[in-house]
């Protein structure tokens, strides 16, 4: 299904854990059913038969799966659908403009994201947020990225206007990591959100990973005066893409880190069936964000809340969040 996972496992991988998203009246039953698929199955050869499989299915609009890599041979496997009349995500219509950055700067991001890469194969994922960008560990990453530092300072005008008017979505990406590297985080705030409504999900996931370093800054030095609205975090997690749930729900725990309530109320009234489906998905590193963003809308202390985890009692913090839409104070 994707060459990433093809090439990653030692073996041709098979179907893992099977989690859902999106899912209102049409059950996981009736779609692995349909896609005549269990674990244990190879994985499918082709992503694009399934998603129009999925489409098939009467009542839903779209349909998205994601295959993760990889737990030995197994891969995980996300299946995402758009029910009729449900709640998704809209965003804008691809931009029309030429603007475009230069190539030297183009070819050094390639080289950055190649860099990350690498380091992350070796196991070296770790990166600092606290400037309001990321630094990496790995010397040769953060290399590139103090370039990004200096062409943000200089090139302003140009991220931004290559951000809203490039008809080319690798350049609105670019575009989107590499305005979060300005000097002035508070200026590039806007810029940020307007990209989160991008039509391009490679631009949107930037542009969360750019805002949510800027969140890090914004908690430890509040003086700076930097607001950041989450309400376009919120409405991703309504999303058919997997990455706008993962990366949007990243960037809401860093929001609510240091209490958050306006943040938290939010998310009751927008957010909280698609918390709590993604809460409950088998794979945990992707089930526990969205968990512990369900403990704190719950009003629960971050030690409880980690003991449940731990404890593997998630539907009693998941009922609390539900049963709870008034939202107690939440306890430090």
């Amino acid at each position: 299904m994707l060459a990433a996972v093809s090439t990653a496992a030692a073996q041709a991988p098979v179907v893992g854990e099977i989690d859902f998203y999106g899912l209102h009246k049409i059950t996981p039953e009736h779609i692995l059913s349909t896609l005549h698929l269990k674990a244990g199955d190879p994985l499918p050869p082709s992503k694009g038969d399934l998603e129009e499989t999925l489409e098939k299915i009467p009542g839903v609009v779209m349909g998205r799966v994601e295959a993760v890599c990889c737990e030995g041979p197994q891969a995980a496997l996300f299946i995402g659908i758009e029910e009729r009349g449900a709640p998704h995500a809209v965003f804008r219509s691809q931009p029309a403009g030429e603007a475009t950055l230069p190539q030297d700067l183009q070819d050094s991001y390639g080289q950055f994201v190649m860099a990350v890469q690498r380091a992350a194969s070796r196991g070296e994922t770790a990166e600092d947020l606290t400037a309001g960008h990321p630094v990496m560990a790995d010397a040769e990453a953060r290399a590139f990225s103090e370039g990004f530092i200096s062409f943000a300072a200089g090139h302003l005008d140009q991220l931004r206007d290559v951000l809203r008017n490039s008809a080319e979505p690798d350049q609105r990406a670019i575009a989107a990591a590499v305005i979060g590297y300005a000097p002035n985080k508070k200026g590039t705030v806007d810029d940020l959100q307007y990209a989160l409504q991008d039509p391009e999900e490679s631009v949107r996931a930037n542009a969360v990973r750019s805002l949510t370093a800027i969140a890090v800054l914004a908690a430890r030095q509040p003086d700076l005066g930097i607001r950041i609205s989450p309400t376009w975090f919120i409405e991703m997690l309504n999303s058919i893409v997997l990455s706008d749930r993962v990366e949007s729900t990243k960037a809401l725990l860093v929001l609510t880190d240091h209490g958050g309530e306006a943040v938290l109320r939010q998310i009751r009234e927008r957010g909280l069936p698609a918390l709590a489906e993604m809460a409950r998905w088998k794979t945990p590193r992707y089930a526990l964000p969205p968990f512990l963003l369900l403990g704190r809308v719950a009003g629960l202390a971050e030690a409880q809340i980690h003991r449940s985890w731990e404890k593997g009692d998630r539907e009693t913090v998941i009922g609390k969040a539900l049963g709870n839409p008034a939202g107690p104070a939440r306890k430090k």
